[in-house]
């Protein structure tokens, strides 16, 4: 199960990223975070910039509305996504 935080402004979910995957895609759950696949290397902050594009595309929102608030350098992260509920996440994610 997802480990979701909404507020006022948005919701917060922690996302354990795989990078230089073969594809970008979602692999399930993992401790409360969401697995997320990508074929970006893990150098000069290209994995990040994956995964705040993987994500904007995957929530349907501005890629300015999605932000690493913890983790810029490791594989687990912290991310914040600004005008979602925590139900359109999850309705997102199917489930």
């Amino acid at each position: 199960m997802l480990d979701l935080k909404q507020d006022d402004g948005g919701v917060t979910i922690r996302v354990r990223v795989q990078p230089k995957a073969s594809k970008n895609e979602t692999a399930g759950f993992l401790d409360g975070a969401l697995k997320v696949r990508l074929t970006a290397p893990p150098v000069d902050g290209a994995a990040n910039k994956a995964c705040i594009e993987f994500l904007s595309r995957l929530f349907g929102v501005a890629k300015s509305r999605v932000a690493i608030v913890q983790g810029h350098t490791g594989r687990n992260k912290t991310i914040r996504i600004e005008g979602l509920s925590a139900a359109e996440v999850r309705d997102k994610l199917g489930g």
